[in-house]
């Protein structure tokens, strides 16, 4: 963990755009979700912009509920959402995938920002980074696989 966020990146062999039709669409998040816990979306929605807001129905042992918004947008590029869960009153990590087009493909990095999180001082310890960046990796050849296959 760098301070109080985890990266993974990767280098996709496809567009950015391509990539970015699939993060920003939370109807896709539990198909490429590397960690299991994102079920689906709670109701269907647009492809994201900036301000959307949109629910995901999550398990890790218990179903639980989260209400994420989109904070940070550039077309084919970024796009962060803070997730809360309680209404409001637990949570405040921010999901971030930044696109850079290289020369053989996209360079895909995903990061795990809690330094706006209620509970950061609680994830930050044990094996939750570790865990968060292994899944970030599984996500990434997700996404790689859907796009290149």
């Amino acid at each position: 963990m760098n301070g109080n966020t985890v990266s993974v990146e990767r280098v996709i062999q496809a567009p950015a755009s391509a990539i970015f039709a699939i993060v920003a669409d939370a109807g896709r998040h539990s198909e490429i979700d590397g960690s299991g816990s994102v079920q689906g979306l709670k109701e269907p929605g647009e492809p994201l912009t900036l301000g959307s807001v949109f629910g995901m129905s999550m398990k890790q042992g218990v179903p639980y509920t989260t209400s994420n918004r989109v904070v940070e947008f550039e077309q084919d590029r970024l796009i962060a959402w803070k997730t809360v869960g309680l209404g409001g009153l637990i949570g405040g990590r921010i999901w971030r995938y930044e696109l850079e087009p290289t020369g053989d493909g996209t360079r895909v990095r995903e990061t795990w920002d809690v330094s706006e999180d209620k509970q950061r001082f609680f994830l930050k310890r044990g094996s939750m980074p570790t865990n968060t960046g292994k899944a970030m990796s599984k996500t990434l050849k997700r996404i790689a696989a859907v796009v290149e296959g």
